[in-house]
């Protein structure tokens, strides 16, 4: 099977493996080739993974990447996507501190239009961060290495691996809650939008989980059981020093507009039951002067 693909180069090193671009023989088309490693004492992929690679295929939609094929041999899966020119994070890198703040809407509406059909969809992603918002040429955005923590049966919390990661988890996780809902990709998406506005520098770099939640509750207030009852059930709650929320989150993103603003404050709770959804952000007014090309194309 893999005779219809050429591999060109590699382009880089996944949690899971290793990804290639690569072309379609047949089409000329560019792709990317994700080949992840099974291990020797699995019998084969779990059916539950290759359950789960189907739900990714059904994922339709402009705002996420399209798994194209699924080619399985005895030592390696490799999963055929869509190629994008590049991640989120190298186009930070590519910007030299400015962003212009149109571009920051757009990216942000797309990435909240591509979770809402995730979520409509019953589907978690889990793991949102600039590196896995892969961007194309006509400045269209996608979430990409999707669900494969679930499908491959990855536990969630692989902190250690990767402390990028924690600079994305919601403090409902970083205290050990083991229930996810869609507000866990919220959390995530309202990170991700201080740091677009930002032009790339992220929002709470912690370098471990206190320190995180540290910084998390600086800017947000140390949270309480008035805040959010049942906080102090959770798995690994400690306390923290108490802090007062900022008031004034004009310092934190300067250059993001008072409704922009007013956004990143309903996706930044503490508190996972009073996030605001992928699917109310969307209808925020911060988006009321979208293009409509931009907004009508939904799928």
């Amino acid at each position: 099977m893999m005779q219809k693909y050429e591999k060109l180069e590699k382009i880089g090193e996944g949690t899971y493996g290793t990804v290639f671009k690569g072309k379609n023989r047949e089409t000329g088309e560019i792709v990317a080739l994700k080949r992840v490693r099974l291990d020797d004492d699995d019998e084969g992929v779990p059916s539950s993974a290759l359950r789960e690679i189907c739900l990714l295929k059904e994922l339709e939609h402009r705002n996420i990447v399209r798994l194209y094929d699924v080619l399985h041999s005895e030592k390696k899966l490799t999963l055929v996507f869509e190629h994008c020119d590049q991640d989120l994070k190298k186009y930070f890198d590519s910007l030299n501190g400015e962003i212009d703040p149109d571009v920051v809407k757009s990216f942000m509406f797309q990435l909240l239009r591509g979770l809402e059909f995730c979520h409509s969809h019953n589907v978690l992603h889990r793991d949102l961060k600039p590196q896995n918002l892969l961007i194309n040429k006509n400045g269209e955005l996608k979430l990409a290495d999707f669900g494969l923590a679930r499908a491959f049966g990855i536990p969630v919390r692989c902190f250690s691996a990767e402390v990028v990661t924690l600079w994305y988890r919601p403090p409902d996780v970083l205290f050990g809650a083991k229930l996810y809902t869609t507000s866990i990709d919220c959390w995530s998406a309202g990170c991700i939008f201080a740091e677009l506005a930002n032009a790339g520098r992220p929002l709470f770099p912690g370098s471990d989980v206190d320190d995180q939640l540290k910084r998390i509750f600086k800017l947000l207030g140390t949270p309480t059981e008035d805040t959010w009852p049942g906080v102090s059930q959770l798995p690994d709650f400690k306390i923290f020093p108490f802090y007062q929320p900022t008031t004034n989150f004009m310092q934190v993103v300067p250059k993001l507009n008072l409704k922009g603003r007013d956004l990143l404050q309903k996706l930044l709770v503490c508190n996972p039951s009073q996030r605001m959804s992928a699917r109310d952000a969307m209808n925020h007014q911060y988006f009321n002067d979208l293009p409509s090309s931009l907004r009508n194309n939904c799928n």
